[in-house]
């Protein structure tokens, strides 16, 4: 089996100025229970890229996890202001139901 954090570091290294390696490493990290690797990845992405709607309900899940709720309910709130601005209708409902159930 590879070990996929390698190759998506790779990724990064190469690619800087695509967010989607980004959110692969980050999400690498959550699935395999790193988490704080998955919130400096998820930090880094959203500072390099803090227009990629996607890495929101993710990164807010992740601190849910953590027990971080004031820190998740900060990033759903931004992330629905970046689905706002994208006019991403369906990022901005699940932000949105994740903020409600979390409050």
């Amino acid at each position: 089996m590879v070990d996929r954090v390698p190759f998506l570091q790779k990724m990064v290294a190469s690619k800087p100025e695509d967010p989607f390696p980004r959110y692969g490493l980050a999400m690498e990290y959550k699935t395999r229970g790193m988490h704080s690797e998955a919130e400096d990845a998820f930090e880094g992405l959203l500072k390099a890229f803090p227009s990629y709607v996607p890495a929101f309900l993710m990164y807010g899940n992740l601190l849910v996890d953590a027990g971080a709720k004031d820190r998740a309910l900060a990033v759903y709130v931004r992330g629905m202001d970046v689905a706002r601005a994208a006019s991403d209708e369906h990022a901005f409902g699940e932000l949105e139901a994740a903020h409600a159930e979390l409050r």
